[in-house]
């Protein structure tokens, strides 16, 4: 389509296989053909360590109901069978939807071209989790030889991109873990990248989600345990505030059951910040505050 930007080499993925593709989908071109699933092998260069099983049991349905509409993309072994390269998850729900047979495009790579287009389809996935997508572009640098720039070049991604990333292999392997399960996100773990100690990562890790830090939060607590002097530096600021102002936050933290910080300039001005958990507690606080003003809902 006119105006819109041609994807460089490596960030084709599909593109560079099958051309012309459509905004919204895959422009297959040719017919596919059946093969029995059981000559299928997943691929090996596949990121995705856990998949949704309720994602790929409605899939499955769908399957059951519909087939497959989309075939898979494989490559021809010599041995007669097939190496997946794209759509691992409709080749798990069409097993088990009990298909004997899917519809794949066969396509004649040689390994460093099936590893690169693997390795690309995979990390054009939007669910793709921060460690998976690490994994993958280490692959691209270990396997292909490439520079962290010249994988960043050829995504079409900023290095910075590429590099933060791969800094999230070098942390210890709970907070890994935890970015893994989708406890903590990319912003966590870019942050936590930035304290050297890794008992410090660990600790800051667990207060994150157990206190359900945003990533910002979890920033400043970085960027507290990365400066010696910032306690020192909060302590002496508190100890020139206003006491008056320190113990309305007091009188107001009891009364809310909540974290309240009064912002005052010297003129005056200011406002009034209070913390919440989650949804539950924002709710909490609304009715409770509501209904100190006489107003209701």
């Amino acid at each position: 389509m006119k105006g819109e930007p041609k994807r460089r080499a490596l960030g084709k993925g599909l593109g560079s296989l099958i051309p012309d593709v459509p905004p919204g989908g895959v422009d297959l071109g040719g017919a596919p053909q059946d093969v029995e699933i059981a000559r299928i092998r997943p691929n090996p260069q596949q990121p995705r360590r856990e998949f949704d099983e309720a994602e790929i049991d409605a899939l499955a349905e769908s399957i059951r109901n519909a087939g497959v509409l989309q075939p898979l993309l494989v490559r021809k072994d010599p041995d007669g069978r097939y190496t997946l390269i794209a759509g691992e998850r409709r080749l798990r729900a069409a097993r088990k939807a009990g298909l004997a047979r899917v519809p794949v495009i066969v396509r004649d790579l040689p390994d460093e071209k099936f590893l690169e287009i693997a390795l690309i389809e995979n990390l054009q996935r939007d669910d793709l989790g921060p460690i998976e997508t690490a994994l993958a572009f280490r692959e691209l640098v270990r396997r292909l030889g490439l520079s962290q720039t010249e994988v960043a070049e050829r995504l079409g991604k900023p290095r910075s991109t590429v590099a933060n990333y791969l800094r999230l292999l070098e942390l210890p392997e709970e907070v890994r873990e935890l970015l893994e399960k989708g406890r903590l996100e990319m912003g966590h773990g870019r942050a936590l990248a930035g304290l050297r100690d890794p008992v410090a990562q660990v600790a800051l890790a667990r207060k994150a989600v157990a206190r359900g830090w945003s990533v910002r939060e979890l920033e400043e607590q970085v960027r507290r345990a990365s400066d010696p002097l910032a306690g020192l530096r909060r302590r002496d600021a508190a100890s020139r505030r206003d006491p008056n102002v320190a113990a309305a936050e007091r009188t107001l933290a009891r009364a809310l059951q909540s974290r309240v910080t009064i912002h005052q300039t010297r003129a005056g001005r200011g406002r009034i910040e209070i913390r919440f958990a989650n949804d539950d507690d924002l709710q909490r606080l609304y009715s409770l505050l509501l209904r100190a003003s006489g107003a209701s809902s």
